[in-house]
């Protein structure tokens, strides 16, 4: 029973159709499915990952329009990192973000990697980050990125945290996470936190900071991280043990494209446990991904009233 590394982030966007945009249009991810919220039909979740929809590549938004900008502070999911395996890739970024206007700062170093930090147009932070071991995935390129500089998938995931012991326990004794570092952010400790052998698509860093409120979820910001787990079967088994450590949590839910638990940590975060499976070629092609408006069986049947409420995103 052991997890595999990050398997997909979700986060907050005010505007679908602006989303899409940046995350297809100018990061080269590709739309692996478009659907809806499942607890709030009346809003788009859309899902972008690389050229197979693979577990571990996910970067997800559900859309609330009108949305509030978020309230920057503490006890949050600070930043997200996506890997590309080259400082040359890191090059043709900055120079990318540069063209299209596209908030950012500087390439630097940062616990002994390269990153280039930027934010979308909702002000979701996120970086760039160079996994030297990692090889290039060709077929995640598009007609203006070449596959050589492509998003492979998920890095880093850092959280700001007021108080960083309870937050590392749950990690290490209840998620079997190991401490494998640490680094300065200006005057502020960050803890570094690695699964298993999935290197930087596995890493947690954790910040310790007393300084900034209580950050307020809104436009921009993270509203979960979730873990890799290989099988449904693993996934019975780790909601005992996470209830068995005395934490209330939602119980085995079915996503349909995956299965799901969540829990949220002492320090508010809510972390999800999901499934490699079933996978989001369930019910479309890997060439169609994202070109129609995808239901999971039981919403089926309210397809009109659903699509009705929907603004029209063309992909």
């Amino acid at each position: 029973m052991k997890l595999h590394g990050h398997h997909h982030v979700s986060s907050l966007t005010a505007n679908a159709e602006r989303n899409l945009a940046f995350y297809r249009n100018i990061l080269g991810m590709k739309l692996v499915k478009k659907t809806v919220n499942q607890d709030n039909t009346s809003n788009y979740h859309l899902f972008y990952a690389d050229a197979k929809g693979s577990p571990g590549t996910e970067v997800t938004f559900f859309e609330i329009p009108l949305l509030a900008q978020k309230r920057e502070g503490t006890n949050r999911i600070y930043e997200i990192g996506l890997l590309v395996s080259s400082s040359e890739a890191l090059q043709f970024w900055l120079e990318r973000f540069k063209t299209y206007h596209v908030e950012h700062e500087d390439i630097r170093e940062r616990n002994g990697v390269l990153v280039l930090p930027f934010q979308d147009p909702d002000g979701h932070r996120m970086s760039l980050i160079v996994d030297e071991g990692a090889e290039p995935v060709l077929e995640n390129g598009t007609e203006d990125v070449p596959g050589e500089h492509a998003i492979i998938g998920l890095g880093p995931a850092t959280l700001q945290v007021r108080y960083a012991e309870p937050t590392a326990q749950v990690l290490t004794d209840v998620l079997g996470y190991t401490k494998s570092g640490h680094y300065k952010n200006g005057e502020y400790a960050v803890h570094v936190f690695q699964v298993g052998e999935s290197g930087l698509a596995g890493e947690i860093h954790v910040e310790e900071n007393k300084d900034l409120p209580k950050a307020r979820e809104g436009r921009g910001s993270v509203h979960h991280i979730a873990f890799r787990v290989k099988t449904e079967e693993e996934l019975h088994q780790w909601v005992q043990h996470i209830e068995k450590e005395g934490f209330t949590t939602s119980g085995f839910v079915d996503r349909y494209y995956f299965k799901s638990l969540y829990f949220r940590e002492p320090n508010g975060i809510l972390y999800e446990l999901a499934t490699d499976g079933p996978g989001f070629d369930i019910d479309e092609s890997v060439e169609n991904f994202g070109k129609a408006l995808s239901l999971p069986p039981f919403l089926e049947p309210k397809r009109k009233d659903i699509e009705a409420k929907l603004k029209p995103l063309r992909t």
